[in-house]
C-alpha cells in the first residue's frame, strides 16, 4: 500500500488511511488473509530467551488511535519473558518530527503523553505534523521548549529514529498499525480483520511460541 505525503492535506491522508482497512482491501487477496499474519523471512533478531513484541505506529494514524488504547490494556497481562516495544513509523520525510517526538518523550520519561499526542490530533484535530507545531504542544503539556528541543534534536533521537526505519524496512512494513511478534509474525487490523482480531492473533502467536519451547 502506497502511503500519501504528508505535504498534502490530512483529509488525503486519512482517506487513503480508510482505504487501507476497508472492506473491500480486506477482502482483496482473501486466500492469503486466511492465516490473519504473514511470515517474515529471513526471521529478523530479537533478545535470546524472550519474546518480543514490537508495535509499528504513526501519531497520524487514526487506526493507530483506536488501537492504542487496546495494545495497551493488552501488554499490561504479558507475562515478563514478553518485550514490547513501540516503533514510530515514518513512510516519508514529513513524517520524520512525529518519529522524533514519540522518541524525545521516551528519553524525557514522558511516555505519559504518548495517548495525548494521539487525543491532539484526532480528538482535538491539533496540527502536530512539525517541529514548531510540536514544540508549542508540549509547552501547553508543562515541558520546557527548550529542553524538549534540545532533546528532540539529540544525536540520541536521530539514532534511534534511523533504526525505526530499518525495523520497519525489515519487518516490511507497509502500513499502521501493525503489530509484529518474535521477530518472525506481523499482523495488523487489515490481516486480522479487526482491531481486538489483530490484539488476538499477536496474543495466539506468543502461546503458540510458548508451547513449542515446552
Amino acid at each position: 500500500m502506497s502511503f500519501l505525503s504528508f505535504s498534502r492535506v490530512l483529509g488525503a491522508m486519512a482517506a487513503a488511511a480508510a482505504m487501507f482497512f476497508s472492506p473491500a482491501g480486506m477482502t482483496q487477496g482473501a486466500p492469503a488473509a486466511k492465516a490473519k499474519y504473514f511470515e517474515i523471512n529471513p526471521a529478523q533478531p530479537t533478545e535470546p530467551g524472550k519474546i518480543e513484541v514490537l508495535e509499528f505506529f504513526s501519531y497520524a494514524c487514526p487506526h493507530c488511535a483506536v488501537l492504542e488504547p487496546l495494545f495497551e490494556k493488552w501488554t499490561k497481562t504479558l507475562p515478563a519473558n514478553v518485550i514490547v516495544k513501540s516503533v514510530p513509523v515514518a513512510f516519508n520525510a514529513s513524517m520524520k518530527p512525529m518519529q522524533q517526538l514519540f522518541y524525545a518523550l521516551e528519553a524525557m520519561n514522558r511516555l505519559d503523553l504518548h495517548p495525548k499526542v494521539f487525543q491532539a490530533i484526532h480528538e482535538e484535530k491539533k496540527k502536530l505534523f512539525t517541529k514548531a507545531e510540536i514544540s508549542a504542544w508540549v509547552v501547553t503539556q508543562g515541558l520546557d521548549r527548550a529542553k524538549f528541543e534540545a532533546v528532540f534534536d539529540s544525536f540520541g533521537v536521530t539514532s534511534q529514529s534511523t533504526r525505526a526505519d530499518q525495523l520497519a524496512t525489515a519487518y516490511k512494513i507497509q502500513g499502521t498499525p501493525s503489530i509484529a511478534v518474535a521477530g518472525r509474525y506481523v499482523t495488523s487490523p487489515s490481516e486480522a480483520g479487526g482491531y481486538q482480531e489483530t490484539i488476538d492473533v499477536a496474543a495466539e502467536r506468543i502461546k503458540s511460541l510458548a508451547s513449542d519451547k515446552k
